[in-house]
């Protein structure tokens, strides 16, 4: 009888630490005004959710984009000229 088996390396060959390493947790160093401007998005988004659209609130939910765009924007011009922070 004849097995078929895989013939390629273990995915997972390295054990997992259970920590992120020191350039892991620098990325998220670097992007954490992107993720905290999308949490503040969001926060605006699920505060809309029940309510009737005004004035007040397309003007917050405006302004939360725009802090989303203008983080992603900085974010991305750091990658571009290789600064850490």
């Amino acid at each position: 009888m004849k097995h078929i088996v895989a013939d390629q390396a273990v995915v997972t060959a390295v054990a997992f630490v259970g920590e992120p390493s020191a350039a892991e947790l620098d990325a998220i160093e670097r992007e954490m005004p992107v993720i905290e401007a999308e949490v503040e998005l969001l926060d605006v988004q699920i505060s809309l959710l029940d309510r009737p659209v005004s004035e007040l609130g397309t003007r917050r939910l405006r302004r939360a984009a725009n802090k989303v765009l203008a983080a992603r924007a900085e974010l991305a011009n750091q990658a571009g000229t290789g600064e850490a922070a």
